[in-house]
């Protein structure tokens, strides 16, 4: 059921200039910005340097009746006497963008924080925002997010009845759908939803900079083509079960061979108790010399906590079939509690979030140590789901090497170098 949100008077939208303030009565009878602000975009495509954009996700609060617009646009405009270019366009979900140039990313972020302390001290959020995140505002460069921010707007124009993301949310898989699924896999061609992203080395400028490429498989895209009607993933359980059997299949794809990825490496997404089965040991026997030490396994944190046994028999084994080991899903807390040496793997891959940045002091202390001392070690840290050039920046400030994300797919489809790219990014933070 559609949420609506509060009527309440908002203007259109408003441009500030260096030095000058808003003025002029309020609009009582607004309409939507969203077909305006497609337009400016695809008009100002080519001249994208130097803007940046806010998205308050508004729409995907719970209770929408504390959302004051109005005070909204009054606390953004704090910031506008020093702007080069601010523009408020209101999205017809209930979200605000904001559109603006020449401000210092700290003096944006602390607005935001600001506005998502007040409203999240009142009512929560129904599902991550449009950029996979977590948090109620995203800052975006936008010449790096173009894309993603036009597909955002096309999608609302596609849903006319603009209804927030979990709003109208598909019923748990049951065990009989479940069971349907799982004996269509057997005999399903996974390969047009295997995809891959790359973990590149930002500081390294030569075409060798790719760490190695990640093989995921679309959930999505399978839960429409194999359950449409079902939410795989809101049953824990099952949806564990699930991802054994879709491993499964995995492996049976990628014993057709892996030419694909040609002379890279390649991580693969696998639970403990598949990478034990008859069913690796299968894909083991199968891979070709030229592609030991190339293939990285990527284990959760959740499975390796719960199935300590199990991961040091893979440990052995993938020192003797020459496999590496990443610990995926990680956060923060979690890096500052695992001792990487002892789990003997290669890799530990941390989740970005915004909120790193204003970690508490000796959590972010003990993170930071750690990251500091796997230079005297085998382990090197990934900071993954850089949506955005705030996880590069955090990246390059404290010393992680190799990242994984939007962020850097979009500089890359570019032909931009990465250092370049976070050069320019370090100078419109200065």
């Amino acid at each position: 059921m559609s949420r609506q949100l509060p009527h309440r008077p908002m203007r259109d939208h408003v441009r500030v200039m260096p030095g000058q303030r808003a003025a002029g009565p309020l609009a009582q009878d607004r309409e939507y910005d969203d077909a305006k602000l497609m337009a400016l975009l695809q008009s100002a495509k080519k001249e994208l340097q130097g803007l940046r954009l806010v998205h308050l996700h508004l729409g995907l609060l719970e209770n929408t009746e504390f959302t004051d617009t109005t005070l909204i646009t009054r606390v953004l405009k704090e910031v506008a006497d020093n702007s080069a270019y601010l523009q408020i366009f209101n999205i017809s979900n209930g979200d605000i963008i904001m559109l603006y140039k020449g401000l210092k990313f700290g003096s944006v972020e602390e607005v935001c924080k600001k506005i998502e302390a007040l409203l999240l001290a009142r009512t929560r959020m129904v599902s991550l925002n449009p950029y996979k995140e977590q948090g109620l505002f995203s800052i975006l460069e936008l010449s790096l997010n173009f894309v993603h921010v036009i597909r955002y707007l096309e999608a609302l124009g596609r849903d006319e009845s603009a209804v927030p993301a979990g709003a109208d949310a598909k019923p748990a898989i049951t065990l009989e759908e479940l069971a349907k699924i799982d004996k269509a896999l057997t005999m399903f061609d996974l390969t047009p939803f295997i995809f891959n992203q790359p973990v590149i080395n930002i500081r390294d400028e030569s075409d060798l900079n790719k760490e190695y490429f990640e093989l995921y498989i679309s959930i999505k895209g399978l839960q429409d083509r194999l359950s449409p009607d079902f939410d795989l993933s809101a049953n824990r359980w099952l949806f564990n079960y699930f991802t054994s059997s879709l491993d499964q299949s995995l492996l049976r794809s990628l014993n057709h061979g892996l030419d694909f990825i040609g002379n890279e490496s390649v991580g693969i997404n696998i639970n403990l108790s598949t990478a034990l089965s008859t069913s690796f040991l299968k894909f083991d026997e199968r891979l070709p010399a030229a592609y030991r030490g190339k293939v990285i396994l990527e284990i959760n944190k959740v499975d390796l906590i719960e199935n300590l046994p199990l991961y040091r028999e893979l440990l052995d084994f993938a020192i003797k079939r020459e496999y590496r080991i990443c610990i995926d899903g990680l956060n923060e807390f979690w890096v500052s509690q695992l001792d990487f040496e002892s789990l003997g793997c290669d890799y530990a891959k941390v989740f970005w979030t915004s909120d790193m940045l204003s970690l508490d002091s000796d959590l972010e202390r003990a993170f930071l140590d750690k990251v500091a001392a796997s230079a005297e070690t085998r382990c090197k840290f990934v900071l993954a789901r850089c949506g955005t050039m705030a996880g590069l920046l955090y990246a390059h400030k404290h010393g992680i090497d190799n990242v994984q994300g939007r962020a850097i797919d979009t500089i890359l489809r570019k032909g931009v170098k990465i250092t370049e790219a976070i050069r320019t990014a370090m100078l419109m933070d200065d």
